[in-house]
């Protein structure tokens, strides 16, 4: 028996579960399919329970040095076990909520590996059967796997993924992280905090490397501080996992020794090929190939997040879903520029950034000014201690227009969704008030810095 729905969808990550919310609040009856948790790798292995952890680092860091804010703590140890069990409950929780939400919404729920046969037919295909789905429209969400450096294979014991390191059984003594962008940074902020001495080796010539160079060197700086040390511009050559602890080799000849190695490196996009093949879905490389209305070359067929290699960010597949989603619904949505796509990464400092970067101007040929802000000249910062950090504002000096934000500091990533409502405009910043005293004034001083007296 063929069970019938207006759209299907394949994967209930942030992308994909938006997109079925969307469709079904839209009128249409909506299945979904997930071969593993709902909420996808954002909710169960990435996103919410890293942000756990670095929450229960904070807090550690925060004890440590309370005696600089006239606070006297005995002890900050991290007791490991209930930190897992904080970051299980989170997930456990945010899962039941979801699933409230499917009820609600009238989703049908299918968990299985999913297969499109034909443009509006799909085998759902579990330990026990085989389920047959017939849609108008598919949306396919399948989301993202880690890359694997080919002489250095996952083993899931010395050698992790980003999945396994959220996870360790205990805490280690070391650790090599192979990649120093937004996984590899965040988690090292995890473990230095805990305890463990870590290791970012980067093969660029710095960390963060899609931001800005100011913006890696001032993480390298701060990072120090906090026990983690980085090494750029290597490229790991070997792990020798026979010894206690495993010895990687870079390329300089340089060996540290570690007890665990967690490579995050990237991730790509997860294709299933008997899709591709039958439907003969153009790819890009390893992602699947869209249009700005996010259709596929198959009528009918959509695709959005991570499986269409844009962003790699939860934000950035649920934008995708509310265009995906109006488009399969009988709407006519485009996406916006991507660039206007906030991009966060949770360390300590915080980095956010919206719209075009100093350097990507400069290899435009577009002349610009920038503007600079201070946390160390901020009234709330300092009284919170938290001085580390600066924002970066440019604007194009032939249409006044800011073009794009940069900010590392804390509590950046909660407003740079007002630095987004900035990109584009002329506006006078002295028509803003922001309050005081806020961490936010320091946008308001690298505004006015860029923009200069005049304005």
């Amino acid at each position: 028996m063929t069970e019938r729905f207006d759209v299907a969808v394949i994967g209930a990550g942030p992308g994909g579960f938006r997109a079925a919310r969307r469709c079904a609040q839209r009128g249409a009856s909506v299945a979904v399919v997930e071969k593993e948790f709902i909420g996808g790798t954002c909710l169960n292995w990435g996103c919410i329970p890293s942000k756990a952890l670095l929450a229960s680092a904070q807090v550690l860091l925060s004890a440590r040095q309370a005696s600089q804010v006239g606070v006297d703590i005995t002890s900050a140890t991290p007791n490991w076990p209930k930190i897992q069990e904080r970051k299980d409950a989170i997930v456990a929780g945010f899962r039941k909520g979801m699933t409230a939400t499917a009820q609600a919404n009238k989703l049908k729920m299918f968990q299985g590996h999913a297969v499109v046969i034909t443009p509006n037919k799909i085998k759902v295909k579990t330990d026990s059967q085989t389920i047959d789905l017939q849609a108008d429209k598919i949306i396919i969400a399948t989301g993202s796997e880690p890359i694997q450096l080919p002489n250095i294979p996952f083993d899931g014991q010395t050698i992790v993924t980003s999945k396994e390191a959220l996870s360790i059984p205990h805490i280690p003594k070391s650790m090599v992280i192979i990649g120093g962008g937004v996984i590899g940074c965040e988690m090292a902020c995890v473990y230095a905090a805990m305890g463990t001495k870590v290791t970012i080796v980067e093969a660029l010539s710095r960390l963060i490397p899609k931001e800005d160079e100011w913006v890696g060197r001032l993480l390298e700086r701060e990072f120090k501080k906090i026990g983690i040390d980085s090494v750029t511009s290597q490229k790991v050559t070997s792990v020798d996992k026979t010894s206690t602890p495993a010895k990687v080799t870079l390329e300089n000849g340089q060996i540290i020794q570690a007890e665990k190695i967690l490579v995050c490196v990237g991730r790509k996009p997860l294709l299933d090929k008997e899709t591709i093949q039958t439907l003969k879905l153009q790819t890009n490389g390893s992602a699947l190939m869209v249009n700005n209305k996010l259709e596929t070359n198959v009528p009918g067929v959509y695709a959005l997040g991570d499986v269409v290699g844009t962003t790699f960010l939860a934000h950035g597949a649920s934008a995708e879903a509310e265009v995906a989603a109006a488009n399969a619904t009988g709407g006519d949505e485009r996406m916006i520029d991507y660039s206007l796509i906030p991009r966060v990464t949770f360390t300590f400092p915080e980095v956010a950034s919206v719209g075009k970067s100093e350097e990507a101007c400069k290899c435009e040929g577009i002349d610009v000014t920038v503007g600079k802000g201070f946390f160390k000249a901020n009234g709330r910062s300092v009284a919170h201690n938290q001085t580390s950090g600066q924002i970066r504002v440019v604007r194009a000096n032939g249409t006044d227009k800011i073009l794009g934000i940069t900010m590392v500091g804390d509590m950046v990533t909660e407003f740079v969704a007002f630095a987004r409502a900035l990109i584009g405009t002329t506006e006078k910043i002295t028509r803003i008030t922001f309050p005081h005293p806020t961490v936010s004034e320091t946008l308001k001083e690298a505004i006015e810095d860029a923009f200069g007296p005049h304005r």
